[in-house]
């Protein structure tokens, strides 16, 4: 889990390694949820890490999750 309870898209832009546009549409599209302050957003802690859990190609198994080769 994150430290911060509350990421503004600069930083989860950052975090997950693509553009803060990318960010704002996945906002705007309803696809990350998201609070508005003002004409800004920030991102629950929460919901990113739902958001990127919704969005991984295959469940962790315990088998892949204790593999090191």
């Amino acid at each position: 889990m994150l430290s911060k309870p509350f990421l503004t898209t600069h930083e989860v832009a950052d975090l997950l390694k693509v553009n803060e546009a990318t960010v704002r549409s996945w906002i705007h599209s309803g696809t990350l949820r998201a609070i508005r302050l003002g004409r800004e957003f920030r991102v629950a802690a929460r919901d990113l890490e739902a958001f990127v859990n919704a969005h991984a190609t295959k469940s962790p198994t315990p088998e892949s999750a204790n593999d090191n080769t």
